[in-house]
């Protein structure tokens, strides 16, 4: 019977000494730790703790937001966990969901945080909207396909593709999608 952590931060910018910290001072015995968004479906060390964890060990982060991002994933993860005995529990608000009340809140929690951030997203979206309105907001850079006349050019000099996307800073695959597009019109 273990005791797991788990640690993550969004950016490589960010630190995780704090939450190792606490969960050290938690008693701890295994701590997986990466630097990725809670939104990436692809979370190796989530992936193997969930992997690594077994019948009565505790499944423990500093906080809710660390582990999963919306509703439907956290209830997805703790329902797992449930199914195999193992105990989750968050640090910041005591939560323990081997107690009726810490499965009731875990799922009000879970509905909060996706609320939370829909509502950035959408204040996100009135910003850039606005910024579009006042003409500050330039969106995205041009992809590879603004550089299409510059790709046909360059193949039309014996360049090979992989040469060509090295110099326009592009895919190779967008080298063949530019070539396929030019050739049916």
């Amino acid at each position: 019977m273990a005791v797991i952590g788990y640690a993550r931060v969004s950016t490589q910018e960010q630190d995780l000494a704090v939450q190792l910290e606490q969960l050290r001072a938690a008693g701890v015995d295994k701590v997986y730790q990466e630097k990725a968004s809670g939104a990436d479906a692809d979370r190796p060390e989530l992936a193997a703790m969930l992997d690594y964890v077994r019948e009565g060990d505790t499944v423990v982060v500093c906080k809710l937001d660390r582990i999963a991002r919306s509703t439907k994933h956290l209830l997805s993860i703790t329902e797992d966990l449930e199914e195999r005995h193992v105990a989750f529990k968050v640090l910041n608000i005591q939560l323990d969901t081997t107690t009726s009340t810490g499965k009731l809140m875990l799922t009000m929690l879970g509905a909060i945080a996706t609320f939370e951030r829909e509502m950035m997203l959408e204040r996100q979206r009135e910003g850039i909207r606005a910024a579009k309105e006042a003409g500050k907001y330039k969106g995205r850079k041009a992809t590879a396909m603004a550089q299409s006349e510059k790709v046909m050019e360059l193949i039309g000099q014996g360049m090979t593709k992989q040469a060509i996307a090295d110099e326009l800073k592009i895919g190779v695959a967008s080298v063949y999608r530019i070539m396929k597009e030019c050739k049916e019109k």
